[in-house]
């Protein structure tokens, strides 16, 4: 590359850097590979699993403090102490699909650009995510099929 400026140098690398970049397969916690979410209209039909969850562990994701921390946000039926900023919990397996529900935590900025909630599921577009999350989901995909589970279950 004799003769080629500085900025013709600059370009090279960042091509080379985005190609490699978008080689690099996203994986959950558990080294599992992240699909690419399949939305149809405004929810994700198919499990991300193939399998249904556990209503069981996902109302225990619901009201433990750690990845999910729905709480923080949401009222839970049941719950001793939960937030208000973010919709009521409470009837939302009446109110929303299955497909819905999983869009909804997978993905809600798709469905709210302005949601706080995080997409707990995307990896993809997202910005000042820390070295370590980069290309990792908060959850994985057995995590949101049992949130998806639990919230099926409060009509």
């Amino acid at each position: 590359m004799s003769g080629v400026g500085n900025a013709t140098r600059r370009n090279w690398l960042i091509v080379c850097v985005l190609i490699a970049a978008s080689a690099v397969q996203a994986e959950d916690r558990g080294g599992v590979p992240v699909p690419r979410l399949q939305v149809v209209g405004d929810g994700i039909a198919q499990s991300l699993t193939g399998v249904a969850g556990s209503a069981e562990r996902g109302r225990a994701l619901v009201v433990e403090r750690g990845a999910a921390n729905c709480l923080l946000c949401h009222a839970v039926p049941g719950a001793a102490l939960s937030g208000d900023v973010g919709p009521s919990l409470a009837g939302v397996g009446r109110r929303l699909s299955t497909a819905q529900i999983r869009l909804r935590i997978a993905d809600i900025q798709r469905v709210k650009p302005d949601a706080v909630m995080p997409s707990y599921y995307r990896v993809e577009g997202l910005d000042r995510v820390a070295t370590e999350y980069r290309a990792k989901p908060v959850l994985d995909a057995r995590q949101v099929e049992d949130l998806v589970a639990y919230l099926e279950t409060l009509k």
